[in-house]
């Protein structure tokens, strides 16, 4: 396995590609036995092992488990995801990922809280220049990959505050839609989640078209991250944090309570399902 673990000065999706031909091969076992095995389309594996392809979380899970490999595979998908995303968002990704208490408001649905289908949808909608031909597939992957977060030990405590308008655009698939509603409707059940709907009535505000979150560290450290369209700001100064601190804090106090938000959310299911 020595030879699995030595892949220095290369990227992380290479890593990756190279550990999964590495595990078949020290296996002796063709492409065409994996996919009989696993059940995967034999040049989809084949795609994984280029470096073609970024998977989903949970097939390097499966895979771990075929070749008994602990987490080495899962390991190696987290640092391969990270260069998905833009630069300016790993910095915010790395205490993100060790965040105790998040604090979060978006005027959109947050790509923590988005089902698959609707990734897929608001991922695949018009595009200034065409994107590479895999591209979407690797976006919604390293998305619903970074939402692992909301689950691991010991989970943080998230507050997510959304705008209404979120709730009021629905995706051109009407299933896709439903199927984000009882999403984010189950989340806001969860007991490490709250959920706030901004309703129209609160009327303008400095975030209409930018997402803010804050982040506190187990010491209590905090930073706060503003993210418009096209790029991300992380706030590390005391007096720039606390800044953003009250500008959430007002939005709070504008935002329906939970109970009445849940309600909201259910009104707006009921809505599309009839």
């Amino acid at each position: 396995m020595s030879e699995l673990l030595d892949m220095e000065g290369r990227s992380g999706r290479e890593t990756l590609a190279r550990t999964l031909r590495g595990l078949r091969e020290k296996a002796g076992i063709s492409l065409g036995k994996l996919a009989d095995d696993t059940a995967y389309d034999k040049s989809y594996l084949s795609r994984l092992e280029s470096g073609q392809r970024f998977s989903k979380l949970g097939v390097m899970e499966e895979l771990d488990l075929y070749y008994g490999c602990g987490d080495l595979l899962v390991s190696r998908w987290k640092a391969a995801k990270r260069e998905v995303f833009k630069d300016e968002f790993k910095g915010f990704m790395d205490l993100e990922e060790t965040a105790r208490v998040m604090w979060k408001y978006t005027p959109g649905i947050p790509g923590l809280l988005q089902s698959e289908g609707f990734a897929q949808e608001v991922l695949s909608g018009p595009q200034a220049t065409p994107e590479p031909e895999g591209w979407v597939e690797e976006q919604v992957a390293a998305r619903l990959g970074r939402q692992q977060l909301l689950k691991q030990e010991p989970r943080p405590y998230v507050r997510v505050i959304i705008d209404e308008y979120a709730f009021r655009r629905p995706t051109a698939c009407a299933e896709a839609w439903v199927e984000q509603l009882l999403h984010i409707e189950s989340a806001a059940r969860w007991p490490n989640i709250v959920i706030q709907v901004l309703p129209f009535k609160a009327g303008l505000h400095h975030y209409m078209s930018d997402s803010l979150t804050l982040l506190w560290q187990e010491d209590g450290s905090a930073v706060a991250y503003v993210e418009g369209n096209t790029s991300g700001v992380l706030i590390k100064d005391n007096a720039g944090v606390l800044n953003r601190r009250l500008s959430y804090d007002r939005l709070r106090d504008l935002a329906l309570s939970p109970s009445d938000s849940l309600a909201f959310m259910r009104d707006v299911i009921e809505e599309h399902r009839s």
